[in-house]
């Protein structure tokens, strides 16, 4: 019996995914547990609906991403720290700082988990932070740390 999956079972296949079963297995484990649907002719066609459905969701996730990037590249986040003489800072710039002036300043929403610094930013100067929009999609962002007056 062909049946497709509704979730992954270990020893089948992945969710989505069309396994041809024997009748015993499908009728009294499979179907029963709702692991699976019987593979006939409506079954497969909303299958093959639902794959499109999410093809086309995550190229809009996809090409969302990629319009941020942009965004995110053209501008610039500024920052202030203290600083100490000879020009020693007092404290550092983490992601969640660098996010909230990202919806500051340039009116876009960012995840601080999304903003990958490797430690925080304890000196002055313009940094380039890498941005992991998505799975293939990383931004630039540029931020400038000045001296508070």
């Amino acid at each position: 019996m062909k049946v497709i999956l509704l979730q992954d079972v270990k020893s089948l296949g992945k969710k989505g995914e069309i396994v041809n079963i024997s009748d015993g297995y499908a009728r009294n484990f499979v179907l029963p547990k709702k692991f699976g649907i019987e593979a006939n002719n409506k079954n497969m066609n909303d299958l093959r609906l639902q794959k499109k459905k999410e093809e086309k969701i995550a190229q809009e996730n996809l090409e969302a991403a990629k319009e941020l990037a942009r965004k995110l590249e053209a501008g610039k986040v500024e920052l202030s720290i203290k600083v100490g003489e000879g020009g020693k800072a007092f404290g550092s710039v983490s992601s969640k700082e660098i996010a909230t002036a990202v919806k500051d300043q340039m009116g876009l929403d960012v995840d601080k988990k999304k903003i990958q610094l490797k430690d925080t930013i304890k000196m002055l100067g313009t940094q380039q932070v890498p941005v992991k929009l998505h799975s293939e999609v990383t931004a630039d962002l540029k931020v400038v740390v000045t001296a508070e007056a």
